[in-house]
């Protein structure tokens, strides 16, 4: 079986329920979590859930391949954010040797 048969017998709708599953995820580590490094983890896992949903409505809804445009463009945001994201909890954790949320309740040195 090819991948496109493959994909036509799972189906959109468990692709959306398995995208549905990973934001949810992502969310609730993004609200329960206090490590940074964490937040950071469960932001890019909404983003892939986000993009794993766009996917699938272009593949199965649409048939077009513009939203394979928009997710590239996503996956760069999403390299950007890491990036950004990593420098700052780098000197977060040179300042105040943690990486923990709790610790930025003020912004002085």
């Amino acid at each position: 079986m090819g991948t496109l048969a493959v994909a036509a017998a799972v189906g959109a709708p468990l692709y959306l329920a398995v995208a549905g599953a990973l934001f949810s995820i992502g969310v609730l580590g993004f609200l329960l979590r206090k490590n940074l490094i964490v937040v950071f983890m469960s932001v890019e896992i909404m983003l892939n859930a986000v993009n794993l949903a766009l996917l699938t409505v272009a593949r199965f809804y649409v048939r077009t391949v513009d939203a394979h445009v928009l997710v590239f463009l996503v996956m760069a945001l999403a390299a950007a954010e890491t990036a950004v994201g990593l420098s700052i909890v780098i000197a977060v954790f040179r300042l105040k040797r943690s990486v923990s949320a709790n610790d930025l309740t003020t912004m002085n040195g």
